[in-house]
C-alpha cells in the first residue's frame, strides 16, 4: 500500500479516470459493433459520421491510439460503401 498523501490521491485520481476511458471506450465499441451488424445502407450512412466522430474524440484524448481509430473509421468506411 502507498505511504504518501499524494500517492494515495494519485491511486484514487487513476482509478477514477480508469472508470471514466473504459465506459467511453465501452461505448465506442459497442457502437462499431452495432454499425457492423446494420444491413441497411442508410442507417449505417448515418451512423458513421457519429461514430467517426466518438473514435475521433477518443483518439484526441488518448484513450485509444490514433492509428487504431484511423484504421476502424477506414474499415468501417470500406464496409458502409459495400452495402448495397
Amino acid at each position: 500500500m502507498a505511504n504518501h498523501k499524494s500517492s494515495i490521491k494519485r491511486i484514487r485520481q487513476t482509478e477514477k479516470r480508469k472508470l471514466h476511458n473504459r465506459y467511453y471506450a465501452k461505448t465506442a465499441r459497442n457502437a462499431v459493433r452495432k454499425l457492423r451488424a446494420t444491413s441497411d445502407k442508410t442507417v449505417a450512412t448515418e451512423m458513421l459520421p457519429k461514430i467517426a466522430s466518438m473514435l475521433d474524440k477518443l483518439a484526441k484524448r488518448n484513450i485509444i491510439h490514433k492509428n487504431k481509430a484511423s484504421n476502424l473509421k477506414s474499415k468501417l468506411t470500406i464496409f458502409v460503401n459495400k452495402l448495397a
